[in-house]
């Protein structure tokens, strides 16, 4: 079986005809894992790579496969979820939920009005080459800036509206990651790596659910049955 698959995905690439729907998806999936958890565009990679594949798909179908990423986080984060289910009224708990909630409120208010104005993002390469390329020198100048610097594991309301606004950042300009550009922020505030690492994710877990379907989309309606013949 084994070899019978590395045929396929073989005479796949070697030929000139786009890649097929379940290799593409494959690819697209994994390319969807490893993104979504580095600092780097998970949507953006995923437009290079269906260029790449010559296998375009829906939006729809990028909103859905980050979905699965979010399955990951909340078994990454099972037992941080639990805390704050099961004990949300101490006051620990109660804050950090308030803050992600207000972090969530900010860039839910902020997609709306973007909505409105019918902002679109370019599905050009250049935007997710340069982003890249612009994270990463910011990454190395913040860890350089930080360096030997004590770093608070509190999240501060600073940093929860810092957040929120930075989920905004990435949404305006193509090829920003999410996830990167809120813990590149948290950590500028002050914030240590593994609580800015945290935040993030568990900040994307109501934003990526919130993207939910494109609002055109409607479920494919099936022909009506034809009458039988008496």
């Amino acid at each position: 079986m084994t070899r019978h698959l590395r045929l396929a995905i073989v005479r796949d690439f070697s030929s000139n005809q786009p890649v097929p729907d379940w290799l593409a998806i494959i690819c697209l999936g994994i390319v969807e894992g490893v993104t979504e958890f580095l600092p780097v565009s998970s949507t953006g990679h995923l437009l290079l790579v269906e260029g790449w594949l010559e296998n375009h798909q829906t939006d729809l179908f990028n909103v859905v496969v980050q979905c699965g990423a979010v399955l990951a986080v909340l078994i990454i984060f099972t037992d941080r979820l639990k805390q704050l289910l099961f004990h949300w009224r101490e006051p620990a708990s109660r804050d950090f939920i308030l803050k992600l909630a207000a972090a969530f409120f900010i860039t839910g208010v902020g997609g709306l009005v973007l909505k409105k104005l019918d902002f679109e993002l370019p599905d050009t390469p250049a935007p997710v080459a340069w982003a890249t390329l612009i994270g990463g020198v910011l990454i190395l100048a913040i860890e350089r800036w930080l360096r030997g610097k004590a770093l608070r594991t509190e999240v501060t309301w600073t940093i929860a509206v810092a957040a929120g606004l930075a989920q905004l950042v990435a949404a305006v300009f193509p090829g920003t990651s999410r996830s990167g550009i809120t813990i590149l922020t948290a950590l500028a505030l002050g914030l240590s790596r593994p609580a800015a690492a945290e935040f993030s994710f568990m900040l994307g877990i109501p934003t990526l659910l919130a993207a939910g379907p494109p609002p055109n989309f409607s479920p494919p309606q099936h022909p009506p049955p034809r009458p039988r013949s008496r």
